[in-house]
């Protein structure tokens, strides 16, 4: 009898019979169907366009409606779309969670790993957004490595000039501003007189023209002009193709429908700012954008700028539906404690390490309140006392997370009055331990009448 029950046991039930697992690599592909459906259950293909095609023939004769896949750098992104053009149901799954078991691994054993762990529904996709973000997002990262390219160029421009010892980078804070370039131009255009390269100082420059011509005295040798000159029509040029990405950001964004009331159209009064404006910054409109495709402007939020909107958009984009709650998405962004409990023990609970785009700009801009005067700048202070800096900006990010997803998902303007209430709370928390150390003090604290 108890033979028979052993015999009869399956550990597992199947939730998904039609299920098909992919191994990705830079050269080949191999791909794991159901014993039953093929002769080869296991079989390798090439990475060419022509190859993905055959794949998504093959599953299709082997009747799969479902795929499961690592996501793997970028190679799973053509073979991704091709499988989705022919209608399978494509998961995208985390490589951490397809951790195959002891013993040799091969690529065979991982595509049929995957396989079986897709058949019982042990996998869940990652969340990706509609293609139309993704291009967004696409050209967004493009831009994002134009601008650190032209950052290293900026960096050879100020060894050149270290090389013959002018100290102008020294002496003025931009030196890709309008008085650097104008001073560099000179230059090359062989004015040596440092009285005359000092006149193109802007009027905005704290330094005076003596301390800008003092700087200027130096070598000026033959090859270091040269590598000077390469070196800023390196820069100037990587800026022209920063502002070609933004004019293709743009045209994308004006096919994005608008989420705002007709009688809402005009965008919300901005705080003030003392910020100028950064050179680095789109040649467009960015906080409009995002205002008519978010139905609401997150630059209200104290220490959210427009490239934190934009950046927000290009990660999830405008629906948050895929995010039933709050707690969800902070989850999803990793801003939340990974709780490991064993024994009734917590063994750990710190944040997982991500990558992800947003999580990173929102630790970026809690660091921004440091200085602000609001109630979040308060709360990042108060943090920053207890915790320290790292617990700070977690827990800070995960606050500027949790009103992001509830202004998009409401459409609604951003108001100081909801954090009132926890205020005065607080307020009075600090008060009743004022009064408790005047006490043990043998002080009496006595108000102030107005």
């Amino acid at each position: 009898m108890e033979k028979k029950k052993r015999e009869n046991y399956k550990p597992f039930r199947v939730l998904k019979p039609n299920a098909a697992g992919l191994d990705i690599g830079a050269r080949s592909i191999y791909v794991a169907v159901p014993d039953d459906r093929s002769k080869e259950s296991v079989r390798r293909f090439d990475t060419f366009t022509e190859d993905l095609h055959k794949i998504a023939e093959w599953l299709k004769s082997c009747k799969i409606d479902t795929v499961a896949m690592e996501a793997t750098g970028v190679y799973w992104i053509p073979i991704f779309q091709i499988l989705e053009a022919y209608g399978f149901e494509v998961f995208l799954v985390n490589a951490r969670h397809i951790k195959n078991v002891p013993g040799r691994k091969t690529d065979v054993q991982d595509c049929q790993w995957i396989q079986h762990l897709h058949t019982v529904g042990f996998l869940n996709s990652s969340f990706r957004p509609p293609q139309n973000v993704c291009t967004i997002r696409t050209l967004l990262g493009h831009r994002d490595n134009l601008i650190k390219a032209s950052v290293v160029h900026v960096h050879h421009i100020q060894k050149a000039l270290s090389q013959m010892n002018l100290q102008i980078h020294n002496v003025i804070s931009d030196i890709t501003g309008h008085t650097g370039l104008a001073i560099l131009d000179a230059i090359l255009a062989g004015e040596r007189n440092p009285n005359k390269l000092a006149k193109n100082r802007d009027r905005r420059i704290k330094s005076d023209e003596t301390t800008i011509a003092k700087s200027l005295v130096g070598d000026y040798l033959p090859e270091h002009i040269f590598t000077l000159k390469q070196s800023l029509d390196t820069y100037r040029y990587h800026k022209t193709l920063i502002y070609e990405c933004d004019c293709e950001i743009e045209k994308y964004l004006n096919k994005f429908d608008s989420r705002i009331d007709s009688d809402k159209k005009t965008l919300p009064k901005s705080k003030p700012s003392r910020k100028k404006k950064q050179g680095n910054d789109p040649h467009f409109d960015l906080q409009e954008h995002m205002y008519r495709i978010l139905g609401t402007d997150l630059t209200q939020v104290n220490g959210i700028n427009s490239l934190t909107a934009h950046v927000f958009f290009a990660t999830v984009g405008p629906d948050l539906s895929k995010f039933p709650t709050s707690d969800q998405f902070c989850s999803w962004l990793k801003l939340c404690p990974y709780n490991k409990i064993t024994g009734d023990k917590v063994i750990s609970s710190k944040t997982l390490k991500t990558k992800n785009r947003l999580a990173k700009a929102l630790r970026l801009s809690a660091q921004a309140l440091w200085n602000s005067k609001s109630f979040l700048g308060d709360y990042y202070r108060r943090m920053r006392a207890k915790h320290g800096a790292p617990k700070a900006i977690t827990a800070t990010a995960h606050k500027l997370a949790r009103i992001i997803y509830y202004l998009v998902k409401n459409r609604v303007p951003f108001s100081e009055s909801v954090f009132e209430e926890q205020e005065k709370r607080f307020k009075k928390q600090l008060e009743n331990r004022i009064r408790k150390q005047a006490k043990t003090l043998g002080l009496k604290i006595v108000p102030i009448l107005s």
